[in-house]
């Protein structure tokens, strides 16, 4: 359904004002939350119809600093190209759903 590609400084605004729905992760190797959030992120990729866009913040510090990203992971969930909503954190994969179902839905 849904696909994981990795995005960077360079191209994230083209990746974000996508007409579909857009999760970007900011995440960095060394972040366990980051690791323990990978997987529930394939799941969702599996699950859903939309793009999840991954930005290593040790190679990517600006696009992250734009949203005023302090610590990782952080999610943010775009539609049509414009913010809906945010959340910093590590999340199991049934509050991940409803977070994104308030929106989704």
């Amino acid at each position: 359904m849904g696909r994981i590609i990795n995005a960077s400084d360079a191209d994230f605004d083209n990746v974000t004002k996508s007409d579909d729905w857009v999760l970007v992760d900011f995440w960095a190797p060394w972040c366990g939350p980051c690791k323990m959030i990978a997987p529930v992120l394939e799941q969702v990729a599996e699950e859903r119809e939309m793009t999840i866009a991954k930005v290593n913040t040790d190679v990517n510090p600006l696009s992250g600093g734009r949203f005023g990203i302090r610590g990782i992971p952080a999610l943010l969930l775009f539609q049509n190209g414009e913010l809906v909503d945010q959340h910093a954190g590590f999340m199991p994969k049934p509050a991940f759903d409803q977070w994104l179902n308030r929106h989704m839905a």
